[in-house]
């Protein structure tokens, strides 16, 4: 078993984490770095160190201490466009939690940390007392996502089969108690 610990980021860790989101986006998603998609892993310190109903996790390797995975909140609901206005208006910013960012090392995964992490984003969002819900989307083509995201919420629109569907993306809201 090994013996990762979670914690909100510092500034040490903020290397490692936008290494692991870089590599992330253009390994896994494909997508590359996209400045509309992704300012946030170029200053993940603005994006949820500063704001105070933000947070950055990650999980460290209880080896050398590298970050192995990341897990990111925010209180700003899906945008409109590129998202259709419907889900926007139905997770308005501010009061919902998005979830961002939960990315694990392909060499880390399967070992329970994107769970871990998750369950600690979700007990900040309860603590805050301000989120009405918990929203995420994910890219359905990266293996297990849709399925882990499947296991802890439920789909509110699959862009795949909605034919106003831009993005291919599914679109998930997660109970904030578990």
């Amino acid at each position: 078993m090994h013996n990762y610990s979670i914690r909100a980021a510092s500034p040490d860790d903020l290397d490692g984490a936008r290494a692991l989101m870089l590599d992330t986006v253009y390994h896994d998603l494909g997508t590359g770095y996209v400045p509309r998609w992704h300012a946030d892993i170029i200053d993940p310190a603005g994006a949820y160190l500063a704001p105070p109903r933000h947070t950055l996790l990650v999980a460290l390797d209880p080896h050398d201490n590298g970050v192995v995975a990341t897990a990111a909140l925010d209180s700003r609901g899906p945008a409109h466009p590129p998202n259709p206005r419907d889900l926007a208006e139905r997770y308005p910013s501010g009061d919902t939690a998005q979830l961002r960012r939960v990315y694990v090392r392909p060499e880390h995964r399967r070992r329970g940390l994107a769970g871990r992490l998750v369950d600690e984003l979700l007990a900040f969002a309860a603590a805050d007392g301000g989120y009405q819900a918990v929203y995420l989307h994910t890219d359905p083509t990266v293996p297990g996502a849709e399925a882990f995201w499947r296991s802890r919420g439920k789909v509110v629109l699959d862009e795949r089969v909605d034919p106003d569907g831009a993005l291919g993306v599914v679109h998930f809201e997660i109970p904030m108690e578990r």
